[in-house]
């Protein structure tokens, strides 16, 4: 949490999906993300479904199944790994 604290990104959780989105571009601003983020629905389907709770990089390939997926993060992300798995996908 105090990385948090320091990056200015402490959020109340949202109760809204308008919410969660304000909250999500908020975070990919401060954070300067480059890369496409998603937004669960407000129900958190996905979460449970993948779980991607706290946090996880997911790759999908292109038949849409899951290609590679870090451990929790923020310490289970390895850009190096993620990196990888995507230049091991088939062109």
């Amino acid at each position: 949490m105090q990385s948090n604290v320091k990056d200015n990104v402490l959020f109340a959780s949202p109760k809204t999906l308008q919410e969660r989105e304000a909250v999500a571009g908020s975070c990919i601003r401060k954070l300067g993300i480059k890369f496409p983020a998603v937004i669960d629905n407000i129900d958190n389907r996905t979460e449970q479904a993948y779980t991607g709770w706290p946090d996880r990089l997911y790759l999908i390939d292109r038949e849409g199944k899951v290609a590679f997926k870090t451990k929790p993060g923020p310490f289970g992300f390895k850009p190096g790994q993620l990196e990888a798995a995507i230049k091991s996908l088939p062109q």
